[in-house]
């Protein structure tokens, strides 16, 4: 009799406890769902502002791409170049040859960052560490010299 009761007890032990684990897993596998769903949408929501990103810049724009390679140019090499250059006309001597605005509190407006859109034109960023601004400029590269010319830029109102 009380192994028949104890044998009972045992059963019934292991049932609910069972049961439990049972019940904690399919929670643990609810909330794993949830964040898995969660994450696929973070993901998708990424993959789409990358392509957003994507769609000026010239180093995934295949055609112009093509035109520097059709004159012979490894883009590889003149992309960085054409940044580098860009990038030392900070270092000139006097108001930067760019930027039309003078920089405030004795400071010199300095191009802080280069997107280039395409094989004609560049947008960047500048400022003195102040006021800042965007330019708009074109330039074409003619036996491997690299020519700006400026398109238009505006400053940002001081606040």
């Amino acid at each position: 009799m009380y192994l028949f009761i104890f044998s009972l007890l045992l059963a019934l032990f292991m049932y609910v406890n069972s049961k439990n684990v049972f019940e904690d897993q399919q929670a643990r596998i609810e909330k794993l769902e949830t964040k898995v769903t969660t994450y696929k949408d973070s993901v998708a929501s990424l993959i789409e502002s990358n392509y957003d990103l994507s769609l000026f810049n010239l180093e995934q724009n295949d055609d112009a791409l093509t035109y520097f390679e059709d004159q012979g140019y490894d883009t590889s090499t003149l992309i960085p170049l054409i940044k580098d250059e860009l990038y030392a006309l900070n270092e000139v001597k006097g108001e930067h040859p760019l930027i039309p605005y003078a920089g405030t509190g004795g400071n010199k407006m300095l191009i802080n960052s280069i997107r280039l859109l395409n094989h004609k034109w560049i947008i960047a960023n500048f400022s003195d560490a102040q006021i800042w601004g965007e330019l708009f400029f074109s330039y074409e590269v003619v036996n491997g010299e690299l020519k700006f010319k400026l398109v238009d830029s505006f400053l940002y109102p001081m606040q």
